[in-house]
Protein backbone atom coordinates (compact mmCIF):
# COMPACT_ATOMS: atom_id res chain seq x y z
CA UNK A 1 0.00 0.00 0.00
CA UNK A 2 0.90 3.40 -0.81
CA UNK A 3 0.26 7.05 0.42
CA UNK A 4 -0.64 8.80 -2.80
CA UNK A 5 0.08 13.17 -2.24
CA UNK A 6 -0.83 15.44 -4.37
CA UNK A 7 -0.40 19.17 -4.06
CA UNK A 8 -2.07 21.38 -6.49
CA UNK A 9 -2.26 25.31 -6.85
CA UNK A 10 -5.19 24.96 -8.84
CA UNK A 11 -8.95 23.78 -7.43
CA UNK A 12 -10.25 23.09 -10.91
CA UNK A 13 -7.71 20.67 -10.50
CA UNK A 14 -8.80 19.03 -7.64
CA UNK A 15 -12.16 18.07 -8.77
CA UNK A 16 -10.74 16.55 -12.14
CA UNK A 17 -8.18 14.30 -10.04
CA UNK A 18 -11.03 13.41 -7.59
CA UNK A 19 -13.38 12.66 -10.45
CA UNK A 20 -10.49 10.62 -12.00
CA UNK A 21 -10.25 8.77 -8.65
CA UNK A 22 -13.65 7.36 -9.35
CA UNK A 23 -13.07 5.87 -12.58
CA UNK A 24 -10.08 3.90 -11.07
CA UNK A 25 -11.76 3.02 -8.30
CA UNK A 26 -10.15 4.89 -5.83
CA UNK A 27 -12.97 5.81 -3.32
CA UNK A 28 -11.30 8.07 -0.64
CA UNK A 29 -9.25 10.65 -0.42
CA UNK A 30 -8.81 13.48 2.15
CA UNK A 31 -8.57 17.16 0.61
CA UNK A 32 -7.13 20.01 2.68
CA UNK A 33 -6.88 23.55 2.03
CA UNK A 34 -2.71 24.26 2.31
CA UNK A 35 -0.30 26.75 2.21
CA UNK A 36 3.45 27.13 0.38
CA UNK A 37 6.85 27.91 1.74
CA UNK A 38 6.73 30.82 -0.23
CA UNK A 39 4.09 32.41 0.08
CA UNK A 40 4.65 31.93 3.81
CA UNK A 41 7.59 33.25 4.15
CA UNK A 42 6.97 36.77 1.62
CA UNK A 43 5.22 38.13 4.17
CA UNK A 44 8.42 38.18 6.53
CA UNK A 45 11.91 38.19 4.74
CA UNK A 46 13.21 40.53 3.06
CA UNK A 47 14.33 38.13 0.27
CA UNK A 48 10.88 37.40 -0.68
CA UNK A 49 9.58 40.83 -1.17
CA UNK A 50 9.08 40.62 -5.16
CA UNK A 51 7.10 37.13 -4.79
CA UNK A 52 5.03 39.32 -1.76
CA UNK A 53 4.23 42.09 -4.31
CA UNK A 54 3.42 39.38 -6.91
CA UNK A 55 1.25 37.91 -5.05
CA UNK A 56 -0.20 41.02 -3.08
CA UNK A 57 -3.64 40.40 -4.71
CA UNK A 58 -4.09 36.80 -3.94
CA UNK A 59 -3.03 37.40 0.00
CA UNK A 60 -6.29 36.64 0.86
CA UNK A 61 -6.86 33.05 -1.17
CA UNK A 62 -5.47 29.98 -0.29
CA UNK A 63 -3.56 28.77 -2.41
CA UNK A 64 -2.71 25.07 -2.47
CA UNK A 65 -5.36 21.97 -1.92
CA UNK A 66 -3.63 18.70 -0.75
CA UNK A 67 -4.89 15.51 -1.21
CA UNK A 68 -4.19 12.37 0.30
CA UNK A 69 -5.25 9.13 -0.75
CA UNK A 70 -4.16 5.31 0.47
CA UNK A 71 -3.87 3.41 -2.58
CA UNK A 72 -3.71 -0.67 -2.37
CA UNK A 73 -1.73 -1.74 -5.19
CA UNK A 74 0.81 -1.03 -7.42
CA UNK A 75 -1.70 -1.38 -10.61
CA UNK A 76 -4.09 1.37 -9.38
CA UNK A 77 -1.20 3.53 -7.88
CA UNK A 78 0.21 3.91 -11.28
CA UNK A 79 -2.92 4.20 -12.89
CA UNK A 80 -3.63 7.19 -10.56
CA UNK A 81 -0.41 8.72 -11.47
CA UNK A 82 -0.61 8.62 -15.16
CA UNK A 83 -4.28 10.14 -15.05
CA UNK A 84 -2.87 12.84 -12.49
CA UNK A 85 0.18 13.47 -14.85
CA UNK A 86 -2.95 14.29 -17.98
CA UNK A 87 -4.56 16.46 -15.68
CA UNK A 88 -1.59 18.81 -13.86
CA UNK A 89 1.64 19.60 -15.50
CA UNK A 90 4.24 19.21 -12.73
CA UNK A 91 7.16 20.40 -14.53
CA UNK A 92 5.24 23.91 -14.76
CA UNK A 93 6.76 25.86 -11.92
CA UNK A 94 4.45 26.66 -9.07
CA UNK A 95 1.55 24.19 -10.55
CA UNK A 96 1.99 21.82 -7.99
CA UNK A 97 3.84 18.26 -6.39
CA UNK A 98 2.44 14.95 -6.24
CA UNK A 99 4.84 12.00 -4.35
CA UNK A 100 4.04 8.48 -2.75
CA UNK A 101 5.09 6.56 0.36
CA UNK A 102 4.99 3.34 1.19
CA UNK A 103 2.23 2.39 3.70
CA UNK A 104 3.60 -0.52 6.36
CA UNK A 105 0.37 -0.78 8.30
CA UNK A 106 -3.13 0.62 8.23
CA UNK A 107 -6.60 1.28 10.24
CA UNK A 108 -9.16 2.18 9.45
CA UNK A 109 -9.29 2.03 5.51
CA UNK A 110 -12.54 0.99 4.37
CA UNK A 111 -13.01 -3.02 2.66
CA UNK A 112 -12.46 -3.13 -0.99
CA UNK A 113 -15.72 -2.80 -3.15
CA UNK A 114 -15.77 -5.97 -5.44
Amino acid sequence: MYLLVIVVNDYANVNKILKKFLEIDIRGATIIESKGMGRTLSNELPAFSSLRKLLSNFENEVENHTIFSVIRTDETLQKAIDEINKIVDFGNPGSGIMFTIPIISVYGLAPAID
